[in-house]
């Protein structure tokens, strides 16, 4: 359910991702000779670098954490009688691997006293006199995985002791925000609004980047962002009741806490700080955020992270004003405060040693210059780099918080394929009908005389269960499903049919046919593997949309996507097989599919990078990315999301990614063959319409005045990504925000 929905800023060049300053009399155009072949060779070596280390540190750090996670020190408190307590803590703290840090409370009001402040995970209160019913308390809004792991760690100590169990929620989550995802994408849209920012302004408006300048325009898009994220979660998608002062206060800390370290990052390193900044807001906030996943299941190290990162500290202040009445929220914010400061500080520090100029960026210091709003772009006015600044990110955050929180916060089974088998189809089909009042419209109960029909049907998920009724009176019903189809799905099925069994007084036996691996324990390495193929696609086309601007036909990059596209699939493989061991076999079937799937997904995003410039990143990663998680029933079940997702499961390419890593590993490769096809539908299209690129691009060269002079603003430096970013091709009068931007430089408004 963490969707990787952080995709970086495509405004900054990587490194050598310009050329020289010119030298031939042609502002923005290398000069003969200029540039030799080992200097445009480690340009695009250094192009392609930069998606590489975004793919790989983001999917290494994600697939390496959240494959398996195990807890580890849970911190959980033990309440009952004296003996009986210090007994159970020790048997708590006896199990295997360590997974509970049991804690002695003197009463029932301290320990959920704790709960309630988050120092414990759970609560076990254990029977007065060592007989009747144990009480489980736990606090779903304080994690709704945590308190599920909480139960599933203390349920088997009552059963031990032959003690019955009940759970109490202590804190439930809202009917608004059942999966308890509301902070983490909003969380995620500070994060996003503090850093994808920065690297579109040092390009466009370098001189805006001085903390004199910097500091106001910081706090009002704190403010206008803050604003956003709370409207977008609360009156539009209902996830977020009230609390809009306090949600403002919180959102405008974190993101200017984040955006004035990634100022420093910038001034310290350039156009490299967009991977700085992603590695540490996103790639490492993540899987220490507890927001996702208990932090208590991850690897040491980002349990400490959760401590001191703004994305831990963000969601978790936002749980304290939501969900426990400001509880412990100083604490929370006061790591915000530090990276505020402190970055403020060394900020200064740096302008008052050095200077304000900006490595690798334009040395522009006011707004006379015309400059790329994006680069890669035309000139654009000093006004319309503005719109420009703002705009992107917006898109991006609106697109992120907006998406994922509408798809996600509130997972409803609806018209979940269920075969109700019995020997007799008339059998069948009366209990099917007395079940249908029952179900509403959770479950679309289908009927079948055949088993191994039904499992068949499960192994090719056409269904997501059977339930096979007793073949004699008293015996006991069987339900047979599939994790590796989805584990929520799962769950959801046998919770349904248990309580349905209970009913009729029957036992039930559940079987699993297609279970879950040791490596893939959450079922989320299959969606893992197919978002790392399409950002591997989509990235590459932003690089050289902004870097490579002598690519100007389709003949020129078409041999480099494919080598990009095998070599990457070649590596994800290595990366997820033998390094981090979540994907086991399956090597070529992965490698083939997986470069078949960034090939094709580069040459879509290409059709509009090279039309629309880098702004067309934004509604491409809304196409591919973000829509595509909810429709590929990767985190969420498909039966759980909107109904539009499913229609969508069949039309876009992640859903057909994350369905093909599934079937390969678990169902034999079930499915594959229309997958290949919705893969290879998208890639046919996308060549086709660069060859009518590449027409369009000629003809506008032939129309326009003075074809064969570009002007620009050389970049004196010599810097990657200067001002010349888009010139030297026929594709630079491909503007941002609006096709066929013009070509002429615009004066400074």
């Amino acid at each position: 359910m963490e969707p990787s929905t952080t995709t970086p800023s495509a405004g900054g060049s990587p490194p050598g991702g310009s050329g020289s300053p010119a030298a031939s009399g042609i502002p923005g155009r290398p000069g003969p000779g200029e540039e030799d072949r080992r200097t445009r060779i480690a340009r695009y070596v250094a192009l392609f670098a930069m998606p590489f280390l975004m793919v790989t540190m983001m999917y290494a750090t994600y697939v390496g954490t959240m494959h398996s996670p195990a807890p580890k020190d849970m911190p959980v408190a033990v309440v009952g009688p004296g003996q009986e307590a210090e007994r159970v803590a020790a048997a708590l703290d006896a199990l295997p691997g360590g997974p509970v840090e049991p804690r002695l409370a003197a009463s029932a009001d301290e320990a959920l006293g704790l709960l309630e402040d988050r120092e414990v995970s759970g609560v076990f209160e254990i029977p007065a006199n060592g007989e009747g019913a144990a009480v489980i308390h736990t606090a779903s809004a304080g994690g709704a995985s945590q308190a599920s792991t909480v139960q599933q760690l203390l349920a088997p100590v009552a059963a031990e002791n032959q003690w019955q169990v009940t759970t109490e929620e202590t804190a439930p989550l809202p009917d608004g925000d059942m999966s308890g995802t509301a902070v983490l994408f909003a969380g995620m849209g500070m994060m996003l609004a503090g850093y994808v920012p920065l690297s579109v302004a040092m390009m466009g408006v370098p001189f805006l980047l001085t903390l004199r300048r910097f500091v106001p325009i910081l706090l009002g898009w704190a403010a206008v962002t803050s604003t956003l994220i709370w409207t977008i979660l609360g009156p539009v998608v209902g996830a977020v009741d009230g609390h809009y002062p306090e949600f403002l206060g919180i959102g405008m800390l974190t993101v200017c806490a984040v955006g004035m370290t990634q100022l420093l990052f910038t001034k310290l390193a350039g156009p490299l700080a967009v991977l700085i900044g992603m590695l540490l807001w996103v790639v490492l906030g993540m899987p220490a955020s507890n927001l996702a996943l208990p932090v208590h299941s991850m690897p040491g190290f980002f349990q400490w992270l959760h401590g001191g990162l703004p994305l831990p500290a963000a969601g978790e202040a936002l749980r304290s004003l939501l969900y426990f009445d400001n509880r412990g929220i100083g604490g929370y914010l006061l790591p915000l405060v530090f990276w505020l400061v402190g970055a403020f500080l060394l900020s200064l520090l740096k302008e008052r040693r050095s200077g304000t100029l900006i490595p690798a960026a334009p040395p522009v210091t006011d707004s006379s210059t015309p400059l790329p709003a994006l680069s890669g772009g035309p000139m654009r006015s000093f006004r319309f780099r503005c719109f420009a600044i703002a705009a992107f990110p917006l898109a991006i955050l609106i697109g992120v918080v907006g998406t994922m929180s509408a798809s996600m916060h509130k997972p409803e089974i609806r018209d979940m394929p269920v075969v109700v088998v019995a020997a007799d189809a008339g059998q069948a089909e009366q209990v099917a009908e007395g079940l249908r009042p029952q179900l509403g419209e959770m479950l679309d109960l289908r009927t079948g005389t055949s088993v191994e029909e039904a499992r068949k049907q499960i192994v090719e998920q056409e269904i997501v269960g059977a339930y096979v009724l007793p073949a004699s009176p008293g015996g006991p019903a069987a339900l047979y499903t599939a994790s590796g189809a989805g584990s929520s799905q799962q769950m959801a099925v046998q919770s349904v049919f248990q309580q349905i069994a209970a009913g009729q007084k029957i036992p039930l036996e559940t079987t699993d046919i297609k279970p879950l691996t040791q490596d893939d324990t959450m079922g989320s390495n299959s969606m893992y593997v197919g978002m790392s193929w399409i950002m591997a696609g989509f990235l590459i086309m932003a690089v050289l949309r902004g870097g490579a601007p002598e690519l100007t036909r389709t003949r020129h990059f078409l041999v480099k996507l494919a080598g990009w596209a095998v070599g990457i699939s070649v590596w994800l493989w290595f990366l997820f097989d033998v390094l981090i061991g979540a994907v086991n076999g399956h090597a070529l079937e992965l490698i083939g599919f997986g470069a078949l799937t960034v090939f094709c997904v580069s040459l879509v995003t290409g059709v509009f990078t090279r039309t629309f410039g880098l702004a067309a990143i934004v509604p491409v990663m809304l196409v591919l990315m973000l829509a595509g998680v909810p429709a590929s029933g990767g985190g969420l079940s498909l039966y759980m999301v909107p109904e539009v997702f499913q229609t969508l499961r069949n039309v876009l390419p992640l859903p057909a990614a994350v369905d093909t890593a599934r079937s390969l590993v678990y169902f034999d490769g079930h499915g594959i063959g229309g997958n290949l096809l919705t893969i290879g539908v998208w890639g046919a299209a996308g060549l086709a319409l660069n060859f009518v690129v590449d027409l369009w691009l000629a003809r506008r060269e032939k129309k326009a005045p003075g074809a064969g002079a570009v002007s620009g603003t050389p970049d004196a430096s010599g810097a990657p990504g200067g001002p010349a970013a888009g010139s030297g091709s026929g594709e630079e009068g491909a503007g941002e925000f609006t096709p066929g931007g013009g070509r002429e430089a615009v004066p400074a408004t």
